[in-house]
């Protein structure tokens, strides 16, 4: 069976609870479809780039599924007409990964950096140098 990575975000509004609901609700449907759905990943509530539907922010969640195409279409289907379900992507991929996703493992702040600091090495700390007004 073809593998698939789903991601689905939900509206702000609803509870964590609910969020496992639907979870539990969707893995019903893949499940009951002769799927599986393998590791499940709360991301939690993240601030949106944009607003959709009137939202800023959303619950992420990530789903890996081994599931026939026609499974992972009908999930699809009612998540469009889910009113709590804002968007939702799904990816088919080669293999799964068994390890925690990006979004999941926690970085050093100072590995992001670059080993730079913050900005430290321009002259000044990092700031422009002033002008005066009449330049």
């Amino acid at each position: 069976m073809p593998l698939y990575e789903h991601v689905f975000l939900a509206r702000q509004d609803v509870s964590a609870q609910q969020v496992e609901q639907l979870v539990e609700q969707y893995k019903g449907l893949i499940e009951g479809a002769g799927g599986t759905v393998g590791k499940v990943e709360t991301w939690g509530l993240r601030t949106l780039a944009y607003r959709i539907k009137k939202n800023r922010k959303a619950h992420y969640t990530l789903m890996n599924i081994d599931a026939p195409h026609d499974a992972v279409a009908e999930m699809e289907r009612q998540m469009g007409l889910s009113e709590d379900v804002l968007r939702y992507m799904t990816f088919r991929v080669g293999e799964l990964d068994d390890e925690p996703s990006a979004m999941m493992q926690k970085r050093d702040r100072d590995d992001r950096r670059g080993g730079r600091g913050d900005r430290g090495d321009r002259p000044g700390g990092g700031r422009p140098p002033r002008r005066a007004e009449g330049e």
